[in-house]
């Protein structure tokens, strides 16, 4: 890239890559009175595939692998990337936007999910890369830093979310298991010498299999491996299904079946099985014939069965399972999709972070809430989740007005922990042991291993973690707040950490600052109470703990994770820049499809860019990147106080009017700052103009309201379509493209 001041703004799917058709034009207007070139790159779901299989397409068709690019260019200084989300696609997502992609015209291969040939191998292997969390372990060459900033916590204190009510006699529960998971079985060791490493499966009969081959390890890099017994969990759900029964409260499944995309979807597959094991059993032979795996969850099962001479039959056995057993809480009460019907349907740091909030509770089938036994079969985060529902049931619901605020330091770089563990995760044909062994034969670490078990491997890289520390000490020194490292010293990983992390903040002066290592049960405890007198605690986490810290805090403070700051400082000096949480938000896109009416939320896009600006005036030498950035501060704030954040239906301002303030708003603030009197002249004709047709532009932004759209695909829409309908003033386009 021949100019440095250039940020790359990446095209992700659903709801933020429609918003990103009303902004991204707006954004790349204002940054070029600087001489900043904003670039997007297209990460979707549906691009992904289409870089993957080249060999597939017409020379017209190939695609850049723009993942690859963002990948290698996150390891340079100049790296200024704004990451929005993406869909981190289930197997139904999956195949839902292969079959869109080749109704295009493109003639991608089908999804092989149990491939019977080499060839089907091999477009397998290639679909892996697209699947689950394809996109974040590519990117994230740093580790986090999320809080809420200021202006946003300022305003969810004076204007609080609804909290659902908490009660001492909530019959919410979480269940996990008591043996037989990852966290039971886990082992740990740092390796001592640098070394290669490989995976094998030696059968009780002889037999031998390479799981992985092999790759390399360096010195003081903390390998884990672990299992999660299949039998064991089976048994478990049927304690957890029996207590849901004699509680009478729904029953509810928590995994991350997209993030963890080899082990959850097993586990969910196997939750789906045993409740239903009695129709699994009795339709043996026809499920067979129909190829129906649980792991796909009750949606794939009942498309399957369509038009089948048994269908009926089988819908009747399904519903008479569903009476007699625990009722299953719904994810869509009104279109009866339950909690068991497609796996990504059902992330826990989501739904357990709205069930918290929520009091509790979860929707029935008749759209109402009520308590219920929450299965998170491994404990290694189950804790997590029981501990603060144990806190609420005893102190009731926190106050949004009062409470202290929850930033997040996370360890994440390099692939860090369980979200680098998809291609050393393994469901085991046969009993054995699974050794990883380097290349001398020595074992580094064995698992005993049954049929059906999940085997999984994890690395964690040394830099990362000082890096890690470093970063956690910086935020504690800066705001002048106490940091919580959240490491249980029963847990084999975490030991190991906790000995590099006592090793490594030795390196600094900790003199008036209060750091703590404390295990995840008593850490949560601990951050509750100072937060509940109104203190605020930083988490220091590790990738997975992350994830689920960033969604309950913020969801509990703000009412949404997708308003927090999420700064990703670069291992070798670049930005990453992270416009909040909250996934792509598929309810969203099917609102704007089905009645013109997009009710997602940039202000994660707006924060994130406010700080891409100021990153790049420091690296880059721009003053005039400053000016934009203080400005877009500025106008960050009156765009909260004056409540421009879009309503949830149509005749409300939407996200393209949130847009339009936001914009209106930047410009004033760039027209009445000194600091830069060009970007002062020029943008003081562009406020004007704005104000003056502020009137007429939210009457045609409204006008676009209230009919269904055509936007001419899901996973790949047509962009001139897409276009049309988020641009939808003509006044404010013509006021923004005369810049």
């Amino acid at each position: 890239m021949s100019n440095n001041s250039t940020i790359i703004y990446t095209y992700t799917d659903e709801a933020p890559m429609l918003a990103t058709h009303s902004l991204l034009p707006i954004i790349q207007k204002y940054a070029s009175t600087a001489g900043i070139n904003v670039e997007s790159r297209d990460i979707s779901l549906a691009g992904r595939i289409l870089a993957n299989f080249p060999e597939y397409l017409t020379e017209e068709q190939k695609t850049a692998d723009a993942l690859a690019e963002l990948g290698e260019l996150a390891t340079k200084p100049e790296a200024n990337i704004i990451k929005l989300p993406n869909i981190s696609a289930s197997v139904p997502q999956l195949e839902e936007a292969i079959a869109e992609l080749q109704k295009h015209g493109y003639a991608v291969p089908n999804y092989p999910a149990e491939p019977k040939t080499e060839e089907e191998t091999a477009i397998n292997k290639k679909y892996a890369k697209v699947l689950g969390s394809a996109v974040n372990p590519v990117l994230r060459e740093g580790n986090s830093d999320r809080r809420a900033p200021k202006a946003v916590k300022n305003y969810a204190k004076a204007h609080p979310h609804r909290m659902g009510v908490w009660t001492a006699d909530s019959k919410t529960s979480v269940a996990h298991m008591n043996n037989g998971d990852f966290y039971g079985t886990e082992n740990s060791t740092t390796v001592e010498n640098e070394c290669k490493y490989r995976i094998v499966f030696y059968g009780n009969d002889g037999s031998s299999k390479v799981l992985k081959d092999f790759a390399p390890l360096k010195a003081g890099e903390v390998i884990d491996s672990s299992v999660m017994n299949i039998a064991a969990l089976k048994s478990f759900v049927k304690e957890a299904i029996k207590e849901a029964k004699e509680k009478n409260v729904l029953l509810s499944a928590h995994l991350k079946a997209t993030m963890m995309k080899v082990s959850d979807p097993i586990i969910f597959g196997a939750i789906v099985e045993t409740y239903f094991a009695d129709v699994f059993e009795k339709y043996a032979a026809t499920f067979n014939e129909l190829d129906i795996n649980p792991n796909f969850g009750l949606a794939t099962l009942f498309e399957k069965i369509a038009g089948h001479a048994q269908e009926a039959e089988i819908k009747a056995d399904i519903e008479k399972t569903i009476e007699n057993g625990p009722r299953i809480a719904m994810v869509n009460s009104d279109k009866g999709i339950t909690n068991f019907h497609v796996s990504s349907d059902v992330i826990v740091d989501a739904s357990m972070a709205a069930l918290v909030r929520g009091g509790g509770k979860m929707w029935n089938k008749e759209g109402k809430e009520e308590d219920t036994v929450c299965i998170i079969p491994d404990r290694t985060y189950a804790g997590f989740y029981d501990a603060i529902v144990e806190e609420m049931k005893q102190n009731g619901a926190i106050d949004p007005t009062t409470f202290g605020t929850v930033p997040n330091v996370g360890l994440m770089a390099q692939k860090a922990e369980e979200y680098g563990s998809h291609d050393k995760t393994f469901q085991i044909s046969g009993e054995g042991t699974v050794k990883i062994e380097d290349e001398n034969g020595t074992t580094l670490l064995e698992q005993n291993v049954q049929n059906g078990d999940i085997f999984r491997m994890c690395q964690t890289k040394d830099a990362p973690i000082q890096d890690w520390v470093k970063l956690a000490v910086n935020r504690a020194r800066l705001s002048n707040t106490p940091a919580i490292f959240w490491l249980d010293k029963g847990r084999a990983h975490d030991a190991q950490i906790i000995k590099k992390v006592e090793k490594y903040l030795q390196n600094y002066d900790l003199t008036g600052l209060d750091i703590r290592i404390m295990d995840v049960k008593d850490a949560m405890l601990e951050t509750l109470k100072r937060g509940r007198e109104g203190k605020d605690t930083i988490s220091v986490s590790g990738n997975v703990l992350r994830d689920y810290l960033t969604d309950m805090f913020p969801i509990l403070e703000l009412g949404t994770s997708a308003k927090m700051l999420s700064i990703v400082p670069l291992m070798n000096g670049g930005g990453l820049f992270e416009t909040g949480a909250g996934g792509s938000a598929p309810k969203h896109i099917q609102q704007f499809l089905e009645e013109g009416y997009l009710r997602w939320d940039s202000l994660g896009e707006f924060l994130a860019l406010q700080a891409s600006l100021e990153h790049l005036s420091q690296t880059q030498n721009n003053p005039k990147a400053q000016v934009l950035a203080d400005a877009l501060d500025e106008a960050n704030a009156k765009f909260l106080a004056t409540d421009k954040s879009p309503a949830r239906k149509v005749g409300g301002i939407d996200n393209r009017g949130s847009h339009f303030y936001l914009a209106m708003y930047w410009a004033e603030a760039l027209a009445n700052q000194t600091a830069d009197a060009e970007l002062a002249a020029t943008f003081a004709p562009i406020a004007q103009s704005m104000q003056e047709n502020e009137a007429k532009i939210n009457e045609e932004l409204i006008g676009a309201q209230g009919k269904s759209q055509d936007i001419g695909g899901y996973y790949q829409p047509d962009s001139t379509k897409t276009y049309a309908a988020m641009r939808a003033s003509a006044t404010l386009n013509a006021i923004v493209d005369s810049l």
